[in-house]
């Protein structure tokens, strides 16, 4: 019996390794002696990089880089991937949310330039291929500071410098490509992004994800305006259209930064890794596919991990399996496509920091359950 497991994270408890581990020891105790096949997975967010530098027996390295908190500096982690020719970058590492703790957490002062500084640092290594995850980001800033990062000089009404931060928007009236590193036309660049949301409106960068990254009602409200002004000039500027384009509110707007400022192509972030992991091949001759993520519900079926895996095992009819931290509003929506049970490991009410704290046994023991049922099932069928 094959038994492949393909989860993502659980956000803010266990990281998709530590996930696909005790899924394999709950099922061990039913199932000793079947062959298992752990693929941690990332949907472009959280563990992109650890997932595809353990794949192709890549390596890492550390740079110290501005944070997204103006001032202060992080040491950030990237990957080059096993061929010596791709870098993989996650936005948060250097720009992410938990680098921006207490009243450091304001979207309208954030930056990406740290981010830029990570690709700038993979173009000095030689590397010309990059792959940007996005997800996680502290800041609302639509990838500029990573661009300035780059050469990039973004000017007011009186030609000067605007700043930096989801703020400095507002005074955006031109963009001097002038001083752009040359390197990057040099390089083929990917976004592996996990979500859809616009640039601007209802469903745009700030309104959807700025009150998480510290901003309030009214700074919304003002960062959706400087997001807007920045789709406006960049469409003077480039003759591209980015306002309503699905995945460019990705990480406070770098998803449209890093499509106008260096020419990347978008991506859905679970499709890039299941791509690089091989995990269509890997599933051809399973037996069973069980994947998961922290919580499943009605946005689970919008370019998160547990719908793309259970896609590669449907290709060969593979049974799916989805174990989650909790099943919210609309999980049952997963189960058209091609997801055959769900299941949650909360086994009591309890608050979240003991629900994190107990995460791994908790998992653990669902997992034996799960494949205590699927054990009666087989026997009853033989």
């Amino acid at each position: 019996m094959k038994i492949v497991i393909a989860p993502d994270s659980y956000k803010e408890s266990l990281n998709a390794n530590e996930v696909a581990d005790a899924i394999q020891t709950g099922f061990m105790s039913v199932f000793p002696d079947a062959e298992y096949i752990k693929v941690p997975m990332s949907d472009g967010g959280e563990g992109l990089v650890k997932a595809l530098v353990s794949v192709t027996n890549g390596k890492y390295r550390t740079v110290r880089v501005t944070s997204p908190v103006i001032g202060l500096e992080v040491d950030a982690t990237y990957g080059i991937l096993g061929d010596n020719e791709t870098a993989i970058i996650e936005v948060a590492e250097a720009s992410g949310l938990h680098l921006a703790v207490g009243e450091h957490r304001n979207p309208l002062l954030t930056t990406t330039f740290g981010t830029g500084e990570l690709i700038k640092d993979a173009l000095d290594q030689g590397l010309r291929k990059i792959t940007l995850g996005l997800g996680g980001s502290a800041t609302n800033d639509g990838g500029v500071g990573m661009a300035m990062a780059l050469g990039i000089v973004f000017l007011d009404k009186d030609d000067e410098s605007i700043g930096l931060g989801g703020s400095a928007l507002s005074s955006l009236k031109t963009i001097d490509f002038s001083n752009i590193d040359p390197r990057i036309n040099e390089c083929q660049i990917n976004i592996a992004c996990d979500v859809e949301n616009t640039l601007c409106g209802p469903s745009g960068a700030s309104h959807m994800f700025g009150s998480q990254k510290g901003g309030s009602n009214e700074d919304l409200v003002f960062l959706d305006k400087c997001l807007d002004n920045l789709g406006s000039v960049i469409q003077e500027t480039l003759n591209i259209e980015l306002k309503h384009t699905k995945g460019a509110g990705a990480a406070g707007g770098l998803g449209a930064g890093a499509i106008a400022f260096l020419n990347a192509k978008l991506e859905k972030g679970i499709d890039v890794v299941i791509k690089a992991v091989n995990l269509v091949s890997i599933c051809s001759d399973a037996d069973l596919l069980i994947t998961g993520e922290g919580k499943i519900d009605g946005q689970t079926v919008y370019g998160k991990t547990p719908i793309g895996v259970a896609k590669c095992g449907k290709t060969y009819d593979v049974p799916v399996i989805a174990i989650a931290g909790c099943l919210g509003k609309g999980f049952e929506d997963v189960y058209e496509h091609g997801i055959d049970a769900a299941f949650s490991t909360m086994i009591s009410v309890v608050d979240l920091p003991t629900a994190l704290a107990n995460a791994k046994q908790d998992l653990t023991s669902t997992a034996r359950n799960v494949a205590t049922s699927v054990s009666m099932f087989m026997n009853k069928e033989h």
